[in-house]
């Protein structure tokens, strides 16, 4: 075999997804869509019933999501789903501000109509969600709304930076969007942002997409404040 066939041989064997992969993403959907709470534990035994496959599969995918911070291994209890920190969340939402705004200041001066409708299209599924109060869909359609507004910003470096971000954040996002007043200022805040990457201007794009990130951060901390607090009651 030559060179370049067993070059192209190399690729294609690469390019097979393994059942480590497979396995993860499942879990990773099943993790961002809120079936596995933040804290629930992930049993291994559990996991190759509900997958089919073997624990060394189950295992491999759970160090992928261990390394992505969607999953964390606690002392005498295993993997878990991970939780976010009081400070944690502080540092997330501080650099998901400078690094959203960026992406929003970029599809405004862009302005690719293919990325403004895939943008609005994602606003249009989030808004019948909301009126629906169908939680998941919502969820999807945020998600649609992001992965637009990122890839959008056409810049490789800042994607990569983002989108973990986004899979830790989404952890918080399940139980923010379901407050009533959140999920109204959030609509509201994201039709800001499309309108202003319509329109084709950057600093309001930019500054739309900071405020909407802050807001974001207010209501998050907060829940995360109010968790602690009544966790530590519990343990009084």
């Amino acid at each position: 075999m030559d060179k370049r066939a067993e070059l192209q041989s190399t690729l294609r064997i690469e390019g097979v997804p393994t059942v480590r992969s497979m396995v993860a993403q499942k879990l990773r959907e099943a993790i961002m869509s809120g079936r596995f709470k933040p804290g629930e534990r992930l049993i291994e035994r559990e996991l190759c019933e509900m997958t089919g496959v073997s624990r060394p599969s189950i295992r491999e995918a759970l160090r992928a999501l261990e390394a992505d911070g969607l999953v964390a291994t606690v002392p005498h209890r295993g993997p878990v789903v991970s939780t976010i920190s009081l400070e944690e969340a502080k540092q997330l939402y501080a650099a998901r501000a400078v690094l959203e705004g960026f992406a929003g200041r970029e599809c405004a001066r862009l302005r690719d109509p293919v990325v403004v409708r895939k943008i609005g299209d994602a606003l249009t599924k989030l808004k019948a969600a909301f009126a629906e109060s169908d939680l998941m869909m919502a969820l999807e359609a945020k998600t649609e709304f992001y992965a637009a507004l990122i890839g959008g910003c056409q810049n490789a470096f800042i994607e990569r930076m983002l989108r973990p971000l986004h899979d830790r954040i989404t952890l918080l996002r399940i139980t923010s969007m379901s407050q009533p007043k959140r999920i109204n200022k959030s609509l509201r805040e994201v039709t800001a942002i499309w309108r202003a990457i319509q329109s084709g201007d950057p600093d309001l794009a930019e500054q739309c997409c900071v405020d909407h990130v802050k807001a974001a951060a207010v209501a998050a901390l907060s829940m995360i404040e109010r968790a602690s607090a009544s966790n530590e009651k519990l343990n009084e």
